[in-house]
């Protein structure tokens, strides 16, 4: 049976590292079916994805790969790992009370096109319960009143990570705002969906704003959630056309579609270790 893994790393770019790293992956015994490569020429930082295979089935090939990795990245001083190919994320999905984008990130899963394994669902309104029923999939409530409420909710977000081993958290149309402490645990490991192409109308009722200002796009934003509300590294974007004929309900229904696609691309870029953060932005190989 084949074995692959997938490499990803970031480094200051200089002369020799593509030739280091196929030298390392020779001489451990693999292939290198995919290499994807990037220099910023903003931050001056080189980014890099290798899908690598063992040329022969054999256990040990991990463990050479590494040994052979480990004085080029001391060189190099890279913020680098190494995942077997395929391997499915640990996901924590928090919600309320909207369950499009839980319904597609579940059906995605269950049908194997998201690399992701949700062991639980999170949410502080009880509306998600039957979707997440329906898909056999553990459901927590915790109702937030006030700031007690909210404390004991991301206490239990912590609780989960560490029993369940979570490597992402997305928040699913999650409609609260992640303490400066949460967010700061979760740097580049929780992703939001915004219900629009930053930057857009905020507060409630959007489509009804966007109804009311006669917009001519809708859209959605998937980023990764920082403390700065809505203005995390963006991972991906889409809109769709629309004019003064749609109705408010009309541009919601296109715009959670919209919700849905987006953040489902989002989250399997990142399971497939697709996202590289580069300061406020992002380096996405597809």
């Amino acid at each position: 049976m084949e074995q692959a893994w997938v490499l990803k790393l970031r480094c200051v770019d200089q002369p020799g590292i593509v030739h280091a790293l196929s030298g390392a992956v020779v001489n451990a015994g693999g292939n290198i079916e995919q290499s994807q490569q990037f220099a910023s020429g903003d931050t001056g930082i080189f980014f890099m994805r290798i899908e690598v295979s063992a040329v022969n089935a054999d256990d040990s090939f991990e463990e050479r790969f590494r040994i052979l990795l480990a004085p080029i990245v001391a060189k190099y001083d890279m913020q680098w790992e190494l995942t077997r190919a395929g391997r499915r994320l640990r996901t924590l999905i928090l919600a309320s009370k909207a369950t499009h984008c839980i319904n597609d990130l579940l059906y995605r899963q269950r049908s194997g096109q998201l690399a992701i394994d949700v062991p639980l669902i999170l949410a502080n309104h009880t509306d998600p319960a039957e979707l997440a029923n329906f898909y056999g999939v553990p459901f927590e409530h915790i109702a937030i009143t006030g700031d007690a409420d909210k404390q004991k909710f991301e206490d239990r977000v912590r609780q989960i990570i560490a029993e369940h081993s979570i490597e992402l958290v997305v928040l699913a149309r999650y409609m609260q705002i992640l303490s400066p402490e949460l967010c700061a645990e979760l740097a580049g490991k929780a992703i939001n969906i915004h219900h629009s192409f930053l930057p857009g109308f905020k507060g409630a009722n959007p489509y009804r704003q966007a109804h009311a200002r006669g917009v001519k796009l809708i859209g959605a934003t998937a980023h990764f959630v920082t403390t700065d509300l809505d203005e995390g590294p963006i991972i991906e974007q889409d809109v769709v056309r629309v004019d003064h004929t749609f109705t408010p309900q009309q541009l919601q229904q296109l715009g959670q579609d919209e919700e849905a696609r987006t953040l489902r691309r989002a989250v399997g870029w990142f399971a497939e270790n697709r996202v590289l953060l580069d300061g406020d932005r992002t380096v996405i190989f597809k």
